[in-house]
Order: C-alpha cells, then sequence, then structure tokens
C-alpha cells in the first residue's frame, strides 16, 4: 500500500482528531473555480476549531501530509486522484500523504458533487495552485529563518535546501509557514517535472475495502441507532388507502410502525427484523393514475417519433430541402428500454433529527442539494444541518438523487430517535430513478454519393437529451443537420444513468454511420474521417468536439486493434464517440459460439488529457467498456401495470465475469488539462459491438438489448 488512509467511523473522529495541538499548518483551498476565494488558513492556530473546515492540508510538526478530499467518492476514484494533484505541487512523498474524507460545508464550497465526470476537470488548475501555494509558504518561512531570499530555496519530497547544504522538514518551519502572507502568485510544475501526477497510485482506501473495514454507509451506526424498512407503493401511481400491521408488530424486534405520505416505515433493532416486518404489513392500495406497461411506451413513443410536436435543439442549413433533393435517404429507428442502476451497495442513509439540529450520514452525489431539501422538508435552516459522506458501493447517476436520505430524516423527525435507512435489492429495483427508455429516428440524405442531410428525431420518458449532446459529432461535420427531441410525462421516475442519453445515443448513431458507409461503398472508418475533415478549421464555437482529437484516437484505435487484420472467425466492429470532454474510439472483437456473438475483445484508444493516475485511469476505462457491454447485451426493464417485471438478479441479468472480455486501453499522450474518463468509455462499445454482429450475422440491431435477437428466453445463469 503506498498511502495509510487516516479515515475512520467513530462519528466524526476523522474531523475531530486534535493533531495540530502540538501545531500544524492549516491551508484552506478552493476545489473548484467555483469555490470561495476568501478562504485563508487562520493565523493563530489556538483559535482553530477543526470543525469550520472541510478541505485543507494539514502538515504535522513530523513533516506528515493529511489532504481532505471534499468531494464524493463513488468508485470513480477522485478520493486518490485529486490529492495527488496537491501532493505533487507541495512537492512531497506520497507515502507520507494521508488522505481522509472531508463533510459537506457550503461556507467554503458550492460544488461537492459526484457526477458528470467533471471533479478533475474543474479541479485540475486550482488543486495544484493550493498545493503550489501551500509550497511556495513552508518555502517562505525556510528562507525567512536562513535570512536569504526564497528564490534561493529548492523543495524536493517535503524538505527544503538551499545552496549552502541547508535543510529543513516541512515540520520544521510549519509553525512559521502557518502566519506566513498567502501570496497570490505561485509557478506551477512543468508537466515534464511531475513525479506523482502520471505515476500509478493504488485506491487510497483499499486495504480497508478488501479487509472490510467500515468505510461505506452500511457499515456506518451509532449506538441507540433504529433501522428501517420501508413499504413503498408497489406500482407507480398508487396511492396508501390502509394498512394492518398486526402481524408487524409480533415480530421480534420490532419497535415501530409509521405511516409517512403514501409510504410505511418499519422501525427495529436490526435489519433483518426491520425487512421481515416490511413484508408482513398488509396494505391496500388505490391505483391514483394510469398503470402503465411496457407496451403502452411502446406504443406512446412510436407515436412521438411518427408526429410533429418536437423541439428543435440545432438546425443548421435546410434539411427538408437536402432531403427533399436526396437520390436516396436511409432511415432507421432504436430503441432502448428503462435500466435500473443495480448499484452493489444499495440505498441506505442515516438521520438523527433532534431540537437542535439534523445530523446526516451515508453515500451521495449531491450532498449540498440533499442538505438543502432535506431543510425545506423540515421546515429548518440548511445552517443546522451537517451531512457526512460515506464511501458509495456504487452510484451510477442513482445517488444524485437523496429520497432515501428523505426518507431517513422524515422517519427520524417522527419517531424522534436516529435512524437508518436500508434498502432491500428488491426495493433499490423496484423503487428506483431509472434510465428512461428512449427511441431515435435517424435519417440521412444521399446526393451523388454524398450526405447531403442528418435529421435525428428523439421520443423519451420523461427526459429529454441536455442540451450540449446536439452539438457533438456529427454536428458541423453534415451541412444540413437537424436535432429535434420530445417526450411522454410519465409517472415513472426517471433520471441520470451513467453517461445520460449518450449512453444509447452513441450507440444508435454509430450503428448508423456503419450503415451509411456500407450503402456509400466506402471505407467506414475513412467515412469518419471524411466528416472531420468538414469540421477542421470551423470557427463555430457551438461544436463541443475537437476533430484532431477524435481523428487521433481513431488511428490508435485502428492500429492497436490490428483492424482489418484478425484470425479466421474474429469479427470486428468500429465506434467512435465525443462525450464529458473526452474523446473515444474503441474495436470489439466478436466470435460467433453455438449461434450467439461472444465478445471476446475490445480495444479502446482514449484521449482524456493528462492521466492523473494511470492504475485509477484504466480501471474506469475497463469498467465503462464492460458496464457498457453488460446493458447493450442483456439490461432490460420492463413493465406490467407500473410495476416493474423484475425484482432481483434472479431475473434480471447483469454481465457476468465469464462474460466479460479483454479490454485493452491506450491513452494518447499529451499536456492537455484532464478531461472526464468515468463515463465515456460506456456510450461507443454498444456501436462497436453491434457492428461487430453485423460482420459476423448480416444483422443489423436495432433494438437493445441485443441477446433477445439470438435467444427466445433470457438466460440468467
Amino acid at each position: 500500500m503506498e498511502t495509510q488512509n487516516t479515515y475512520n467511523f467513530s462519528r466524526r473522529s476523522f474531523l475531530r482528531t486534535s493533531a495540530l495541538a502540538s501545531g500544524g499548518m492549516l491551508i484552506g483551498f478552493n476545489l473548484f473555480t467555483a469555490c470561495k476565494k476568501d478562504v485563508q488558513p487562520p493565523v493563530d492556530l489556538s483559535l482553530l476549531d477543526y470543525n469550520d473546515f472541510n478541505a485543507f492540508i494539514k502538515i504535522s510538526d513530523e513533516g506528515k501530509v493529511t489532504i481532505f478530499s471534499p468531494n464524493p467518492e463513488i468508485g470513480q476514484g477522485v478520493k486518490t486522484s485529486m490529492p495527488m494533484l496537491i501532493a505533487e505541487e507541495l512537492d512531497v512523498d506520497w507515502n507520507d500523504v494521508h488522505v481522509a474524507q472531508g463533510v459537506l460545508d457550503t461556507k467554503n464550497y458550492t460544488r461537492q458533487v459526484a457526477g458528470g465526470s467533471q471533479s478533475l476537470r474543474q479541479g485540475w488548475e486550482p488543486l495544484r495552485q493550493t498545493g503550489a501555494t501551500a509550497r511556495q509558504m513552508l518555502v517562505n518561512a525556510a528562507a525567512a529563518r536562513w535570512g536569504i531570499s526564497s528564490s534561493e530555496c529548492k523543495t524536493k519530497n517535503g524538505v527544503i535546501s538551499n545552496s549552502s547544504g541547508d535543510k529543513l522538514s516541512y515540520g520544521d518551519v510549519v509553525k512559521e509557514a502557518a502566519t506566513m502572507e498567502v501570496p497570490e502568485n505561485v509557478t506551477l510544475k512543468d508537466p515534464k517535472d511531475f513525479s506523482i501526477i502520471g505515476k500509478g497510485k493504488s485506491n487510497v482506501d483499499i486495504d480497508e475495502i478488501v479487509t472490510g473495514k467500515p468505510l461505506f454507509g452500511l457499515d456506518y451506526k451509532v449506538e441507540g441507532m433504529l433501522y428501517a424498512s420501508v413499504l413503498r407503493p408497489p406500482a407507480f401511481g398508487q396511492k396508501l388507502v390502509s394498512y394492518d400491521d398486526t402481524d408487524t408488530r409480533s415480530v421480534t424486534g420490532i419497535i415501530d410502525v409509521i405511516k409517512f405520505g403514501d409510504k410505511i416505515a418499519v422501525l427495529a433493532t436490526n435489519t433483518w427484523s426491520a425487512m421481515k416486518g416490511q413484508k408482513a404489513l398488509k396494505a391496500e392500495w388505490d391505483q391514483d393514475t394510469k398503470a402503465e406497461s411496457t407496451a403502452f411506451h411502446d406504443e406512446k413513443l412510436m407515436s412521438i417519433l411518427n408526429g410533429n410536436s418536437f423541439e428543435t435543439r440545432r438546425s443548421d442549413g435546410d434539411v427538408k430541402k437536402a432531403f427533399a433533393e436526396a437520390d436516396t435517404v436511409l432511415e432507421r429507428t432504436y430503441e432502448s428500454p428503462f435500466l435500473p442502476h443495480n448499484c452493489m451497495e444499495p440505498m441506505n442513509f442515516f438521520a438523527h433529527v433532534s431540537t437542535d439540529k439534523i445530523e446526516l450520514v451515508g453515500p451521495i452525489q449531491t450532498p449540498a442539494r440533499t442538505a438543502t431539501q432535506v431543510a425545506e422538508m423540515l421546515g429548518r435552516d440548511v445552517s443546522e444541518i451537517t451531512l457526512e459522506m460515506t464511501r458509495m458501493g456504487g452510484g451510477f447517476g442513482r445517488r444524485l438523487y437523496g429520497d432515501f436520505a428523505l426518507e431517513a430524516a422524515e422517519i427520524s423527525h417522527l419517531a424522534k430517535n436516529p435512524v437508518k435507512v436500508v434498502f432491500s435489492r428488491e426495493d433499490d429495483m423496484t423503487a428506483g430513478i431509472y434510465r428512461p427508455a428512449i427511441k431515435y429516428k435517424i435519417a440521412a440524405s444521399i446526393k451523388d454519393g454524398k450526405i447531403t442531410g442528418y435529421h435525428l428525431k428523439e421520443a423519451a420518458i420523461n427526459n429529454n437529451m441536455y442540451g450540449l449532446i446536439p452539438n457533438f459529432f456529427p454536428a458541423g461535420a453534415i451541412a444540413n443537420y437537424q436535432v429535434d427531441t420530445a417526450n411522454y410525462k410519465s409517472n415513472i421516475t426517471t433520471g441520470a444513468w451513467r453517461a445520460p442519453y449518450t449512453n444509447f445515443l452513441a450507440s444508435a448513431e454509430q450503428s448508423f454511420f456503419d450503415e451509411l458507409a456500407e450503402l456509400l461503398e466506402v471505407d467506414r472508418i475513412q467515412l469518419h474521417k471524411d466528416l472531420l475533415q468538414n469540421v477542421k478549421g470551423t470557427t463555430d464555437e457551438s461544436i463541443q468536439y475537437d476533430p484532431e482529437r477524435l481523428e487521433g484516437v481513431i488511428d490508435l484505435a485502428v492500429k492497436k486493434s490490428n483492424w482489418g487484420k484478425t484470425d479466421e472467425g474474429v469479427y470486428q466492429g468500429f465506434a467512435v464517440y465525443y462525450c464529458h470532454n473526452t474523446h473515444v474510439a474503441e474495436v470489439a472483437d466478436i466470435e460467433m459460439e453455438n449461434g450467439y456473438p461472444v465478445v471476446k475483445r475490445v480495444t479502446c484508444a482514449v484521449d482524456c488529457g493528462i492521466v492523473v493516475n494511470p492504475l485509477g485511469a484504466q480501471n474506469q476505462v475497463v469498467g465503462g467498456v464492460i458496464d457498457g457491454i453488460g446493458h447493450t447485451m442483456y439490461g432490460e426493464l420492463t413493465f406490467s401495470g407500473g410495476k416493474p417485471d423484475s425484482d432481483n438478479f434472479n431475473a434480471y441479468q447483469l454481465i457476468r465475469m465469464h462474460q466479460t472480455p479483454q479490454v485493452d486501453v491506450h491513452f494518447v499522450e499529451n499536456n492537455i488539462a484532464p478531461t472526464g474518463l468515468g463515463e465515456p468509455t460506456l456510450p461507443p462499445v454498444g456501436g462497436a459491438v453491434a457492428n461487430a454482429i453485423y460482420v459476423a450475422t448480416g444483422q443489423r440491431l436495432l433494438k437493445q438489448p441485443y441477446m433477445k435477437y439470438f435467444q427466445p428466453k433470457k438466460i440468467i445463469g
């Protein structure tokens, strides 16, 4: 292990450890450009209130460094990579760095969020500035002691030296440095001088994770805490009419049964009793609104696609004219189902609502918004709330929504006890916030062997694509280009799911371009590169992607995948996509076994700028690819009577270990600031797999999950 993590779960002891009693330095820093600029280190350390800060550098007299990370950690690795940025510019030995999780602090920070693959991108400059500022203050303190200019000093691994051979550790001057004026302008390292950034570092929590130490929300507990299992409406749109808790109250360990809204909370001394009591409840429900089914959704979305009620998101040139003058028009409709998030750690949260304060602890991607929602719900001031973030056993967008935290707070308020809400897997899948079902109709006009027009229509349940997505490829590459959206408002809750919207859009568009290339009788790789030529040198600032960088990942993927020169029986498919500020190209190799396509290898080329932590970055790339394959091939949540048809993994297929391919990862080397990585490798893999299956079978796949084309009944095992 390369670093020792100081996080522990004895009720915020990671914040109250008074390591500074013997002297130390606290450096306030801004994690994002949106953070307040007036955060200053205290001059009088004796007046330090440790709970006033959640984002700072702490340096002990012994030279040890603790970096508190305020961002939620959901497995994307920011608890390791973001402190690496600070440690690099601070110029310390990574082995001397301790990383601890901070708490929500809306006073000093305005974006403590895990979502959108934005953490490193937005933290790149300010985090390095933080480390460099602290280093300069330490150097200034040493220079003052030696009576020389700070320009005569150098640092390395937490030690300051001068030309006379004198040396001082950071711990030797930390007290003096803490009283120094904070420099406004500091010099950052040249990337060629990096000693931490770009070097693979193990997850700072890895030892605790593999040995089962308490890190996750499910691990958190306090004395006197009650466990709550909640009975929610079994179908979307239902309302609670009445209930009978007689059998529930006879279960050993049950403390109370509380109705709140259209839900019933069963409180017990342990999780098992709470869940057993929940199952024993007898409730009568009334259908308040239409009980929707998958067949109904399919009908509504197709009706929308074939209608004329759309909002135009982008319109270049004259699409109608291009189609009217076309020699040929290619049109296809692509379909995707609802998907649950299925985090390994089910939803859970702790709340203790008392008269003078509200304590919240648990796994949440949006702590500030959640605290605000709790305050509004209970009619309290948000200043009364403290929120501590635990490590999360997966998020994928589900933990952007704090519904489970609000439940915990409301139940605690009613029960007048500390309460921890815990979802069962069935609760998790049936009361989820799902990826919406979406259908795309894509059409292209062809004149004299050239693509002259492109028209994309999207019909979605509840939510349409984000505003930036119409500016992704092929925007700018085709003169006559239009994107239209429309939706059906459903009572089924939907929201962000890993790489929102692009997770299926990329698959649809890249499948469509593969078919276009065949129709035009041109090489599918060359078609993309020819289109990118139309974007090079553009002055259209709305275009989000960089054509040169997109072309770069195409070339790298083609080279590394041995494109077109594989062994007999291996079929390849190609896809390229840009999202979350990152350019990705992928080649999927499949083989047919007993009539079924099997993904054997995926070659993934990524341009995400400077790779801060190669070990963590590779894990993110591989995870995104495998997640994408699993849901492309197998994932589907259907509805009957407003109720999900699957409520556990015996009926819902996630990708199995034996179905995962080899993933070869290749990063483009450059000195561009880092961009997103948790999501961008998922979207293109669906298109790469679909295109490979076409090469193998001659069958164009238009509807996910793809394995439904090859088997009459879903195989779960």
